[in-house]
């Protein structure tokens, strides 16, 4: 039985269902609603990485430019991530863990450079098969007001 078909089954348990199962009716009494989270599935997950407005992603970009420095992830990397997420079984919960540790190493060196730098995160990366390293960024690109 998988998580979707489980979800099913307990979307119709009743509060009956689970004093028989052993819980003391005080305490399911204080249980207004009861309501089933189902699983996210890989789409839903790699969309959490980068749609929410303090999406981690969003969060990372913005910690680089603070050190003048640029990050972009492939969306197969993103893929990859929600791919790792569901091999956890913890949902949301594990992408930021991912993320974390994907980027430590990168994030420890940031603040030492001083010239412009480009990370782009492929799913090799995340799969640990390559190092991330940095390109430089001969001519960094600055905003210019349109005249």
């Amino acid at each position: 039985m998988d998580e979707r078909e489980l979800g099913d089954i307990l979307e119709t348990v009743e509060p009956e269902d689970l004093i028989e199962f052993g819980m003391i009716p005080e305490f399911i009494g204080r249980l207004p609603v009861g309501c089933i989270v189902r699983p996210l599935s890989e789409d839903q997950l790699a969309a959490v990485l980068t749609e929410p407005k303090n999406a981690i992603i969003r969060q990372y970009k913005k910690f680089f430019e603070m050190e003048n420095a640029r990050l972009d992830f492939t969306p197969e990397a993103l893929r990859e991530v929600a791919k790792k997420a569901l091999e956890k079984k913890t949902g949301a919960r594990a992408l930021r863990q991912i993320i974390e540790s994907l980027m430590l190493d990168v994030m420890f060196e940031l603040p030492g450079r001083k010239d412009p730098r480009e990370y782009l995160i492929t799913a090799p990366q995340v799969r640990k098969e390559e190092a991330i390293a940095p390109r430089s960024v001969k001519h960094p690109k600055k905003v210019q007001e349109a005249s």
